[in-house]
């Protein structure tokens, strides 16, 4: 499965990896920065690396298996970036690298059900062990809860027309059915519409509220300075401005409160060359903040 890292140069550089460190992968994915942080760190080096996907941590398993003598120690844990900080003491990592978004191992995997693209199940859970399907929340959310979440999680306009044709097209068990339903009830108005898919926002919407994904952003950014040694670091790669806006304002108050030292006064982005290449990267912002 070809699987290219987002930013990978940027956020190696401003983790500072320091051979014999620790450091956290919190979300390893297929383990394409988690090898080259592994590279750095070395034989007396520790990577820690977390996926609430089961099937991502496979790969990563093999991906990660020791290549030469100077290897680091590896530990991969099945568990949410949220609970960053079990079994972690105070003060006793270098740095925290967390790549916030959908894996690619999960959206091309039609009968994951992230994708429109593809039809499959309308499930989007990235831990298959969690309850709540998206199936679950279209079907059985009332009409105005939809439109809140279409909106919120989505910021899309037109979430209470969206919702309404949702909840008259019930029972909808598939992405294309879902996806068919909402390109006829929102239409694109203009040019700029047009350029992207009527249903991209709902179906952004319902895969960040199936996975809780803000409330977990907002738990690993609150863990992150507790369980950072002084001058390590933490890198966060977002992909939309609901993830971007949180860790902003994470690390602005940290800054304030005295315990980071902000390495990025606007998100690094990347390069033309990189965004021609692989075209998920061009909406990667990185941002990144020093322990103080």
């Amino acid at each position: 499965m070809s699987h290219v890292p987002v930013l990978l140069k940027e956020a190696i550089d401003f983790l500072a990896v320091r051979r014999g460190g620790t450091c956290i992968d919190a979300t390893v994915g297929l383990g394409g920065h988690s090898y080259e942080i592994a590279n750095r760190l070395g034989a007396p080096g520790h990577l820690i690396g977390l996926d609430k996907d089961p099937a991502a941590l496979a790969i990563a398993r093999e991906k990660l298996a020791p290549h030469q003598p100077d290897w680091p120690e590896v530990t991969l844990l099945n568990r949410s970036f949220a609970e960053i900080a079990k079994g972690q003491k105070a003060s006793s990592v270098d740095g925290i690298l967390a790549d916030i978004g959908v894996s690619s191992l999960q959206l091309d995997n039609a009968a994951r059900g992230f994708s429109f693209q593809a039809d499959g199940p309308l499930d989007m859970r990235m831990d298959p062990r969690s309850e709540r399907t998206a199936e679950q929340v279209v079907n059985h959310l009332d009409e105005r809860q939809l439109a809140d979440v279409i909106y919120e999680f989505g910021e899309e306009r037109r979430s209470r027309r969206i919702a309404r044709a949702i909840c008259r097209s019930r029972p909808i068990h598939t992405t294309a059915h879902l996806a068919d339903v909402i390109s006829a009830a929102a239409r694109p108005m203009n040019q700029a519409e047009r350029r992207i898919h009527p249903a991209t926002r709902t179906f952004q919407a319902l895969r960040i509220f199936v996975n809780r994904e803000l409330d977990d952003l907002k738990a690993l950014l609150e863990a992150a300075p507790k369980i950072l040694k002084p001058s390590g670091r933490v890198v966060v790669i977002s992909f939309h401005s609901l993830e971007d806006r949180i860790v902003k304002d994470a690390l602005r108050e940290g800054a304030q409160h005295g315990y980071f030292s902000l390495l990025t006064k606007k998100p690094v982005t990347a390069t033309e060359e990189e965004s021609d290449r692989n075209p998920r990267s061009r909406s990667a912002k990185l941002r990144a903040a020093e322990r103080i």
